[in-house]
């Protein structure tokens, strides 16, 4: 029972989904989501810094999905359950939040309903069953990961601040 080891995986295993689910999300939100955020914050930020982020959260993605591919081990699970806890699991909290705050359709909002939490949710469920960590530990890395998207979205929604 459990995950099986690298050397046993089929050519195709679904944490190679991460990326393309994240490239979804990015095209859903782009070409709208700066203007929404700058409506939000004083002080704002610009398209390109918007691309240097998402740019940057896709090559983490990729390293991330690389290093569970390879290595398979409780670390790499916890790395998984850590970064995915922010990059989807929070990041889905902040758009369907920032949805009831407006009363509106927040850029981003549809991809982070239907794709980002059950992604998420499934990666965890995974993570479980596999037994390389105790649930305690996942829930941590998820709770500590999420953390800092967590905060800047609260910033962003309540205080019309940011974090970075």
């Amino acid at each position: 029972m459990g995950t099986p080891k690298p050397s046993e995986r089929k050519l195709f295993d679904p944490i190679l989904l991460a990326p393309p689910i994240f490239v979804a999300h990015f095209l859903e939100e782009s070409p709208t989501f700066v203007f929404w955020f700058n409506s939000h914050v004083e002080r704002g930020i610009t398209p390109g810094l918007f691309w240097r982020v998402n740019l940057t959260a896709l090559v983490i993605t990729m390293i991330v999905v690389a290093v569970e591919w390879f290595s398979h081990s409780s670390l790499s699970l916890v790395l998984v359950i850590a970064w995915f806890g922010a990059l989807m699991f929070a990041n889905a909290i902040f758009h369907i939040a920032g949805a009831f705050v407006d009363s509106r359709y927040v850029p981003g909002v549809a991809t982070a309903a239907m794709l980002y939490l059950p992604y998420y949710l499934w990666l965890f469920v995974r993570g479980v069953k596999s037994r390389l960590v105790g649930v305690p530990v996942l829930i941590g890395a998820a709770v500590i990961g999420g953390i800092p998207m967590f905060a800047h979205g609260y910033l962003i929604l309540f205080k019309g601040s940011r974090l970075f």
